[in-house]
């Protein structure tokens, strides 16, 4: 049965029907960014990164070879995009640990500096390549910019009076992707010490007395 010219069927407007095709494309399109970072993941694991190829993971993701390139460009677009990938999925664990009982400045911080090692730990491979590749590049990223901004309101909370930004730098350094390598490969340190040094430094921070900003 047809429908009077200029009149939506079953009460949608035109413009409804028009933007049901793009909010499928683009349904289509987080489905397939999802499955590519998934295969990346299982090539990385299963070969290590200098096997991986944007052809390799488009078979493992059962994709075309062009959907991969027009999403990420070459290997470093989908480097990056995994190391974003998995900020994110810190970000979204973290957030439920905040949620949970309302911890303390110090709890948050512990919990996130931790939460930070094991992310970097996981990811060593990948953050030492985008190290190589702009060895300045992560402190105008925008997970180090979140990481600074995070990490300095909990400072602050937990010591009032504290250079929180400051400190907020210091502590991020214990995540430069080259030392935590050197540490976790050339030193033999496992993880949990790692986060042991991260815990006397915060207890440092927490009992540091207010300070007065000499002049000049």
């Amino acid at each position: 049965m047809t429908t009077p010219a200029g009149r939506a069927s079953a009460g949608r407007t035109p413009t409804e029907h028009a933007d049901r095709p793009e909010r499928t494309e683009r349904a289509d399109a987080a489905r397939n960014r999802l499955r590519i970072l998934d295969a990346a993941r299982r090539l990385l694991a299963a070969d290590g990164f200098a096997e991986l190829s944007l052809d390799a993971v488009a078979k493992e993701a059962g994709v075309g070879v062009g959907t991969v390139y027009r999403r990420f460009h070459n290997r470093a677009g989908l480097v990056y995009a995994l190391i974003e990938d998995n900020e994110t999925r810190f970000q979204e664990a973290f957030a439920r640990h905040c949620g949970d009982g309302a911890p303390s400045a110090y709890e948050r911080l512990r919990a996130f500096l931790h939460g930070m090692a094991e992310l970097v730990d996981d990811n060593r491979e990948l953050l030492l390549l985008a190290e190589a590749s702009a060895p300045a590049g992560r402190y105008h990223s925008t997970p180090f910019r979140r990481h600074h901004e995070q990490i300095a309101g909990m400072v602050a909370e937990l010591a009032p009076g504290v250079d929180a930004a400051y400190m907020a730098d210091l502590l991020l350094m214990a995540y430069a992707p080259g030392l935590f390598d050197f540490q976790r490969t050339g030193r033999g340190w496992d993880v949990d010490r790692i986060k042991g040094g991260l815990d006397t430094l915060i207890a440092g921070i927490g009992a540091a007395p207010p300070v007065t900003p000499c002049a000049g």
